[in-house]
């Protein structure tokens, strides 16, 4: 849990009882349940901007309680992908490879919402919407950042034939394969080595040329630095890529998707 949860839901919860306002009347209030406004002031979940803002009010904060919201907004990820997160503005280099989705950093906005909207547990509207727009953000490392940030993504190609995948995004991949600090393999079906379905993963160097691999799974994610486990990673990857179509296989292949669909 995000340390600025704990610390604003347990604000949230000491102003609640200094005014006597019950976790029912904060809800009502707010239009939230109040097993929901209960897991906000433990720290599981964020408090939302309309649940500060309703609770400065009741509560007579003075602006204290919604003053939470600008730090909290900072918070546009899930908990265990923040650490990543900041890893990545950071980066000089990042090679990438997934197994069942378009990588984050080249998926069209259709495409985002198509995951984040049906992800589980259900997110909330505002949730959903946050989330979507910081992964659009994130894709100004493509072509924002100077000098130019080195991407490699090795796609498997059994996230280029989920139903989500539509001509769009396959247009998108192709788009983003001409930009020349991006390189965009496709593992194809025939190709395919037993390291490929381990998982997902990610290596990164950041501007301190400090090296970091990160792996996620459905439960759980890690980001380590450490140099084992860096080294395990960046030997499975260089594996992958080996097998990967070449760049301009790969751009044919999307291109052949795309006349298909």
């Amino acid at each position: 849990m995000p340390v600025a949860w704990r610390y604003s839901g347990n604000q949230l919860k000491r102003w609640r009882t200094k005014a006597n306002v019950t976790r029912e009347e904060l809800a009502a209030a707010s239009n939230y349940s109040p097993d929901t406004i209960k897991s906000m002031e433990q720290g599981v979940r964020m408090p939302t901007p309309r649940v500060l803002d309703v609770a400065d009010e009741l509560c007579r904060a003075e602006g204290l309680l919604s003053a939470a919201k600008e730090y909290l907004q900072r918070e546009k990820f899930p908990a265990r992908a923040q650490d990543f997160m900041e890893r990545e503005k950071e980066a000089i280099s990042l090679w990438s490879y997934e197994v069942m989705y378009v990588p984050g950093l080249l998926q069209t906005e259709t495409y985002a919402r198509s995951l984040i909207e049906n992800h589980v547990p259900t997110l909330d509207e505002e949730t959903v919407e946050r989330r979507i727009a910081a992964r659009m953000e994130r894709q100004a490392i493509l072509r924002g950042r100077k000098p130019p940030v080195g991407l490699s993504f090795v796609i498997n190609e059994a996230a280029l034939r989920t139903p989500q995948v539509d001509a769009e995004q396959l247009t998108r991949l192709l788009e983003v394969s001409g930009l020349r600090n991006v390189v965009v393999q496709v593992l194809s079906f025939e190709r395919a080595i037993p390291a490929a379905f381990m998982g997902p993963m990610v290596l990164l160097e950041t501007r301190d040329h400090e090296r970091f691999a990160f792996a996620e799974g459905p439960f759980a994610s890690e980001l380590s630095a450490d140099p084992e486990f860096v080294s395990r990673a960046s030997e499975r990857l260089s594996m992958i890529r080996t097998q990967a179509l070449s760049p301009a296989e790969s751009a044919r292949f999307v291109e052949r998707m795309v006349d298909q669909s």
